[in-house]
């Protein structure tokens, strides 16, 4: 069987280079030569999967190809950047702002085409963690902080003064958050509290109208996470679909449309370490994946829950040992994106030098596309990945904000410098040794 389907493949290819060369339909091609419509299904598969696989391999030399297109100047007062995310435009893609959060408890913006600077809000009392613009007001802008609130701030303002404060109960400590696609509903994630820990949801809507009002939350889901909630990523399209990340291990996928946390949670899968990063990709966002403090990725197809199919579509105990880098390696794991336009997930990794290594996922396991280098000059904290123009912006240790883009020549002559800083923000490093798995249905 395997024999002939090998020859049904090779005659299939054939006569679709025969195609190519006279461009003849199909069908045409078929009644001159007195063949059957046999191989009819075969030419149309083997052509689509070589124009995927092209378009694979073209995005990925575009990733390989990303150069320094521009290169923010270095603050007065250098920090981490630890957390990065672009406006959403509905009308103008040259009004787009970038947001960067900090490791001296303050958020930047800047300019998303120059990286010029535009304004800074520095009066958080706490650690920062994340930042996020509104999906359908590009000037509005969240932060998360560890004094128990998420507050909303509008880039159109010179003061310093949040337009809104969404306020968590007492003993909240926000560590993780995000906003859905539609901007109705905010959740943040607490670290562990005695035996407590949340998943605290509000009621976003009303931010442009409603200045200096501070709002309640909804509820809590308290249930489903045993320790820190380290991440939290809505659904990019699927406004209720929410997934989960914890040092217990575990990675939840809740349906907030529910009536009670139990009904809500669709999904549990178990990492069997710290979550570090979370993220949603495949055709329609139907697969899972995450990253863990010790370097360790997860992904898993959330489609085939109700099959009997496995949901685990790769499962690497240490990428740092996996993915083969000539003449350097690597020595962390930053995230994941997600490539539309090519259905292909990428991990994005680096060394403590500041190269950049871009990796390929497939259920075959991990390969390298590409690295980055002679950008960062120390450790690169976040990333933020722009579809429409194929760029990528980049931050570090080295407190330097970077643009990435296909081909780019960068014209600043400005040297970039080893930053040394302490550190105010300290990753919480908790491996999970159970070796347990749940999986609900």
């Amino acid at each position: 069987i395997f024999l002939s389907l090998q020859q049904d493949v090779i005659a299939g290819f054939l006569y679709a280079i025969l195609i190519l060369v006279v461009f003849h339909p199909v069908v045409d091609l078929i009644d001159n030569f007195n063949l059957t419509y046999k191989y009819a299904p075969l030419i149309i598969i083997t052509l689509g999967r070589a124009f995927d696989m092209a378009a694979v391999e073209k995005i990925e030399e575009q990733l390989a190809g990303l150069r320094i297109a521009k290169r923010s100047t270095l603050s007065e007062e250098p920090a981490y950047l630890l957390d990065i995310d672009v406006s959403k435009p509905a009308q103008s893609e040259s009004s787009r702002s970038v947001a960067v959060s900090c490791s001296n408890k303050s958020i930047r913006v800047y300019n998303r085409d120059t990286l010029n600077f535009l304004r800074e809000y520095s009066s958080h009392p706490g650690i920062l963690n994340g930042v996020r613009f509104a999906h359908t007001c590009d000037s509005m802008v969240f932060s998360a902080c560890s004094d128990g609130t998420v507050k909303c701030w509008d880039i159109r303002l010179a003061t310093q003064k949040a337009v809104q404060i969404f306020s968590g109960y007492p003993s909240n400590v926000f560590i993780s958050f995000d906003i859905n696609c539609n901007d109705l509903i905010i959740c943040a994630g607490t670290e562990k509290v005695e035996k407590d820990t949340f998943l605290v949801f509000w009621d976003a809507r009303g931010i442009t109208d409603c200045a200096s009002t501070t709002k309640e939350p909804l509820g809590v889901y308290s249930e489903s996470h045993n320790d820190d909630i380290t991440k939290i990523s809505f659904h990019p399209v699927e406004p209720s679909l929410i997934v989960s990340g914890s040092t217990d291990g575990l990675v939840n996928v809740f349906d907030i449309n529910k009536d009670n946390e139990d009904d809500a949670l669709i999904s549990t899968c178990n990492s069997d370490s710290s979550v570090s990063f979370i993220g949603w990709s495949g055709k329609d966002y139907k697969q899972v994946y995450c990253m863990t403090h010790d370097e360790g990725f997860c992904w898993w197809d959330i489609a085939q829950l109700d099959t009997e199919e496995p949901i685990t579509l790769l499962h690497v105990l240490d990428v740092r040992d996996t993915v083969c880098i000539e003449n350097d390696s690597l020595h962390y794991l930053v995230g994941g994106l997600y490539h539309e336009k090519s259905d292909k997930l990428f991990l994005i990794g680096g060394t403590y030098t500041g190269s950049i290594h871009l990796i390929s996922c497939a259920t075959g396991g991990l390969s390298l596309v590409g690295t980055l280098s002679r950008g960062h000059s120390a450790t690169v904290r976040s990333f933020c990945w722009n579809l429409t123009d194929e760029s990528l912006l980049t931050g570090g240790e080295d407190a330097q904000l970077l643009l990435w883009k296909p081909g780019a020549v960068e014209r600043s002559l400005t040297k970039k410098t080893s930053l040394k800083i302490a550190s105010s923000v300290q990753r919480k490093v908790r491996v999970h040794s159970s070796s347990s798995k749940s999986r609900k249905k």
